[in-house]
């Protein structure tokens, strides 16, 4: 088993984490009900993706 010989520095540790930061979901505004969604996904609010709706919205069978 690989064991290290000598203690690893806190800045080397924090070099090797330096791309592990969270990073926020780019948002998207929906062109149909102007509602903030993922890219490049059906939109949760209204249904839609690219012009054609994918799922009935409840709010069109009220």
């Amino acid at each position: 088993m690989a064991v290290p010989k000598r203690k690893s520095s806190r800045s080397r540790r924090g070099m090797r984490r330096a791309h592990k930061a969270l990073v926020a979901p780019s948002l998207a505004t929906c062109p149909q009900c102007k509602e903030p969604k993922l890219p490049h996904r059906i939109c949760p609010s209204c249904g839609f993706y690219r012009g054609k709706e994918f799922i009935k919205s409840a709010e069109a069978e009220v």
